[in-house]
């Protein structure tokens, strides 16, 4: 696994992958296979439930580094990108759910990573945004999911001005979950991994195969998808020991749970 750029460090069926280009992370080539990879990788283990993704330094990632921007032509430029959305995609693609752990500044690309993942967690401050067309290009690739999270016209205003929001207002627009001093970010990521692993391992995958249809689908194809899953899911033992867990008042054992 590509874990120079990319620290990874595994506790039972939980991640976390730490992008270790410090202090801001900018992503270049090489870091931007590093990504690709390590979710490549860790989507054909069966055992990862959840994974994480920060930053090391001070950033979570400030975008892409724009002095290799600025040596681009327009073949060179395709393929960057091209590249670059095959790392977003395999973050977004993860069979198991991935949480952005924002422990600084998310921006460009960087803030493209976080938007791929399902729940985002910022210290509180974080600068979030899609400066690109400060620098000559637009904003592309995942940046296509933000009018879905804040909507068309929040989401315009952030790619046209360029200007980055402070978590505590992306909390309010619904771009993060949770907001934290940095000192308790681990330990807010932690409580809701141990939440994601308390699910059933076969109904949170399931769940997550879902979430990513129905970002792709129509209404009437999306609730076709629930009901295959929803049947799928009695192929396991799961739901039989959920209902008998809530029968009986206890917390449910699920294979594969820890």
């Amino acid at each position: 696994m590509s874990d120079a750029l990319v620290r990874v460090e595994r506790t039972g069926a939980a991640v976390w992958c730490t992008l270790a280009r410090p202090p801001l992370n900018l992503l270049e080539p090489a870091l931007i296979q590093a990504v690709r990879e390590t979710f490549r990788a860790l989507a054909r283990d069966s055992g990862v439930r959840v994974a994480v993704l920060t930053g090391s330094g001070r950033a979570f990632s400030a975008g892409m580094d724009v002095r290799v921007l600025g040596a681009l032509d327009v073949a060179g430029a395709r393929a960057l990108i091209t590249v670059l959305h095959e790392a977003i995609e395999a973050v977004h693609h993860a069979p198991f759910p991935v949480i952005a752990a924002v422990n600084g500044p998310s921006l460009g690309a960087g803030f493209e990573l976080a938007l791929a993942c399902d729940l985002r967690l910022a210290v509180a401050g974080a600068a979030l945004g899609l400066p690109e067309v400060r620098v000559g290009v637009p904003s592309v690739i995942e940046a296509a999911l933000l009018p879905t999270l804040v909507g068309p016209g929040r989401a315009a205003e952030m790619l046209l001005t360029g200007e980055a929001i402070a978590a505590e207002r992306a909390l309010e627009w619904g771009l993060v979950n949770r907001v934290v001093e940095a000192g308790r970010l681990r330990a807010a990521v932690d409580e809701i991994v141990a939440h994601i692993l308390a699910g059933g391992p076969t109904a949170i995958r399931l769940q997550k195969e879902l979430m990513l249809r129905w970002r792709y689908a129509d209404l009437a194809s999306a609730i076709r998808y629930g009901i295959n899953a929803f049947a799928m899911a009695y192929a396991t033992e799961e739901p039989a020991e959920g209902a008998s867990a809530f029968l009986e008042k206890r917390a449910p054992k699920f294979e594969g749970a820890p």
